[in-house]
C-alpha cells in the first residue's frame, strides 16, 4: 500500500514514525561521514531537503536518540553495521537560522540570541549534574536574548566543551539555513554589522573549536569567505557545481519515476520533467524539485509549488533594480535561449548591486539558473557558464514577477503601449508621466535616479519592462551594434510590413541647466548620428516604416520626442 504524501515535514522522526511518503536519503550520512572533513558547508537552493537531512544526520548520531534504531530499520544506512554502532553515540549541537528575516540588526541580534538560549535551556541539566565551576556555571546563566557580543559569539563554543566534558566525547554541529540572516541584512541595510557578529562566532564555533569532532552548515548560498569564514581554512565548501553529494538533495529521475509509477501517475513523466526537471549538481543532471514533486504527488496537478513558496524578495528586488544587461538578458532567457558569462560561484553581497556577475552567481545558487555549459577560463581565473533557466516552474516566476511590478497600472501601461504603435506622441507623454509617478517609487532602486550612479541603467531598465509585453509581435533587443554605436532599445517587428521602433535615452543634467527639451534633442540626434536603423534596413524593414523616439527624464518627470520627417500619419 503506498504511503501517504504528506506536506511540510521537516523532521525526520515525525516522518518516520507517521509513516508518510520519504525518499530515502540516508546514505548521506555514510557519504559525509567517509569523507572525513572537519566543517562541511552544503548550499543547495531552498526546499531542497536542507533541513530534513540535517534532522536526520541529528537523529542518527545524538546522545539524545540512542537506541531510536527504529527510525533507521530498512533505510540505506542501516545497511552497514559500522553505521549501526554509530548511532546515538555523539552529542549534537543543532540549531537553524532560517527564521531570522528581520528588518533590523537590533532585531536579527535578539533573535540570533534567543537561538543560543534556547540551546542553553535545552541542556540545563548540565548545571544539575556538577561538572560546572562556579565561573561556568555564571556563564551558562549569562545566555539570554539581552547577552553581550563576548557572550553571545562564545556561546556555542562553552557548550561545546560543557557537552564534551559530560559525554565525553566531542561534539557534532549542525547549522541549517546560516545564510538566511546575510540575505535579509543585505535587503534591509544593516550587512556589515550582522557580518561581523557572525564572522565572530563562526570563528570561535568552527575554527578555534577544540571540542568539535565535525560540523555540517547548510544554506542557500556560499557566502564570501573574506566576509564572514576569513578565518576558517578548515571549511569545505560544497556547491551545486560540486560532486559531493549530487544525488543527496533533491530527487533523482530514478526516484521521480519510482514515485509516479507507485501513485499511478506514469503516463505524466514527461510533463513533470518539464516542469520540475533541470536542477544540476556536479555531474547529475537528473535532478528534480523535491517541494514541487511532494506537491504534485499530493494534488496530481501541474502548478508553481516551489516558486510561489516564498517571496522571492531578494531576486525580485536584483532584477528591478539591475542593470538593462540583467534585463536583457532576462529577455533572452524568458523566451528560452541561453547567455554566457564568468563569475566566481561565492558570493559578495556587496557587489550585488554592482557586479552582473554577483547577480548571476546568486541566481544559479539558488536553483534559478542552470549551466548547460561550463568551462574554467584561464585569462580570467574563473568559471565560464552558458545559462538557462531551469524549467517551466521557474520561467512562469519571473514571468509573473515582472507582470505583478506593473499590474497596478496595468491599463495606463497598456494604454502607453496602445499610444506608441500608433505614434500618438501626447498621449505617449501622458501616460509615461502617470507610470513614472505611480511606480518610480516602488520600482527605484532606493538612490537617486537623477542623480550619478548610473541614473540611465535604471530609466532604460524600468522602459525595457513595460515593453515586454509586446514580445509576441516584437523582437526586442538592447544595448546592441547598429551603425556605429549602441542603441538603447529596439523594436523589429516580426512581420515586416509593421512599424519598427528605436529609442534612446537621456537624463537631464539638471546641474549644466539642461531642460527635458534639450535632453529629447540630444538622444534623438544620437539616433540619427549613430545610424542606429541600419541594422533594421539590412533586415528589410523600409525607412518608412521606423520610427525614432528621444526619451527624456528628470526625476519622476518624463518627455518623449520623436525624430523630424517621420510620416504623419498612424500605420498601426
Amino acid at each position: 500500500m503506498r504511503k501517504r504524501v504528506g506536506i511540510g515535514y521537516q523532521d525526520f522522526e515525525e516522518i518516520r514514525m507517521k509513516n508518510v511518503f520519504y525518499v530515502d536519503k540516508t546514505a548521506f550520512v555514510r557519504e559525509w561521514w567517509e569523507e572525513a572533513d572537519k566543517v562541511t558547508l552544503i548550499a543547495r537552493p531552498r526546499r531542497f531537503g536542507k533541513t530534513l537531512n540535517m534532522s536526520m544526520v541529528e537523529k542518527f548520531f545524538s546522545v539524545d536518540y540512542a537506541g531510536r534504531e527504529d527510525l533507521f530499520q530498512r533505510l540505506a544506512v542501516w545497511e552497514d553495521e559500522k553505521y549501526r554502532n554509530l548511532q546515538g553515540s555523539y552529542p549534537v549541537i543543532s540549531l537553524s537560522f532560517a527564521n531570522i528575516k528581520e528588518d533590523d540588526f537590533f532585531q536579527a541580534r535578539r533573535k540570533i540570541c534567543q537561538i543560543l538560549t534556547n540551546l542553553y535551556s535545552k541542556n540545563k541539566f548540565l548545571i544539575e549534574e556538577g561538572i560546572l565551576d562556579d565561573k561556568e556555571k555564571l556563564f551558562f546563566q549569562s545566555v539570554s536574548a539581552d547577552m553581550d557580543n563576548m557572550t553571545a559569539t562564545m556561546a556555542i563554543y562553552q557548550l561545546s566543551l560543557y557537552l564534551s566534558r559530560y559525554y565525553g566525547k566531542k561534539v557534532i554541529i549542525l547549522l541549517d539555513e546560516y545564510d538566511t540572516p546575510m540575505q535579509e541584512a543585505y535587503v534591509h541595510g544593516y550587512w556589515e554589522k550582522l557580518v561581523s557578529f557572525i564572522r565572530s562566532m563562526f570563528n570561535s564555533a568552527f575554527k578555534t573549536n577544540p571540542y568539535l569532532e565535525r560540523a555540517i552548515m547548510t544554506g542557500i548560498t556560499r557566502v564570501s569567505k573574506e566576509s564572514i569564514f576569513s578565518d576558517l581554512n578548515n571549511l569545505e565548501v560544497v556547491t551545486t557545481t560540486s560532486k559531493k553529494y549530487a544525488d543527496c538533495f533533491g530527487f533523482t529521475e530514478e526516484e521521480v519515476f519510482a514515485a509516479l509509477d507507485e501513485y499511478g501517475l506514469s503516463e505524466k513523466k514527461e510533463e513533470v520533467k518539464a516542469w520540475y526537471d533541470g536542477f544540476i549538481f556536479g555531474e547529475r543532471r537528473d535532478i528534480y524539485n523535491p517541494w514541487s514533486m511532494i506537491n504534485y504527488l499530493d494534488t496530481q496537478k501541474i502548478g508553481a509549488y516551489w516558486a510561489n513558496s516564498s517571496s522571492n524578495s531578494l531576486v525580485g528586488k536584483l532584477v528591478r533594480e539591475g542593470s538593462p544587461a540583467i534585463k536583457i538578458a532576462m529577455e533572452s532567457l524568458l523566451k528560452g535561449e541561453t547567455f554566457s558569462t564568468s563569475f566566481d560561484e561565492q558570493i559578495v553581497f556587496s557587489q550585488l548591486d554592482q557586479e552582473d556577475t554577483a547577480v548571476w552567481s546568486l541566481f544559479m545558487a539558488s536553483g534559478y539558473l542552470k549551466p548547460e555549459y561550463a568551462e574554467f577560463n584561464l585569462e580570467s581565473g574563473k568559471m565560464e557558464y552558458r545559462l538557462k533557466l531551469t524549467n517551466r516552474e521557474v520561467y512562469f516566476m519571473f514571468q509573473h514577477m515582472i507582470e505583478g511590478w506593473f499590474g497596478k497600472c496595468r491599463e495606463v501601461r497598456n494604454a502607453f503601449l496602445q499610444a506608441l504603435l500608433s505614434h500618438d506622441l501626447e498621449n505617449m507623454n501622458d501616460y509615461m508621466n502617470d507610470i513614472s509617478d505611480e511606480l518610480f517609487s516602488s520600482f527605484d532602486t532606493g538612490k537617486n535616479p537623477s542623480g550619478k550612479t548610473q541614473p540611465e541603467r535604471f530609466y532604460h531598465g524600468f522602459v525595457l519592462g513595460l515593453m515586454v509585453e509586446l514580445r509576441d509581435r516584437y523582437y526586442i533587443s538592447s544595448n546592441k551594434e547598429s551603425g556605429f554605436g549602441r542603441y538603447d532599445i529596439m523594436l523589429e517587428p516580426k512581420d515586416k510590413n509593421m512599424d519598427a521602433f528605436i529609442i534612446e535615452f537621456k537624463v537631464v543634467h539638471t546641474r549644466r541647466g539642461e531642460t527635458l527639451e534639450e535632453a529629447v534633442k540630444a538622444a534623438l540626434e544620437q539616433i540619427e548620428q549613430k545610424k542606429y536603423e541600419m541594422v533594421l534596413r539590412d533586415r528589410g524593414i523600409s525607412q518608412e516604416r521606423i520610427w525614432k523616439y528621444g526619451f527624456a527624464f528628470s526625476g519622476k518627470n518624463v518627455m518623449i520626442g520623436e525624430a523630424e520627417g517621420q510620416p504623419d500619419k498612424k500605420l498601426f
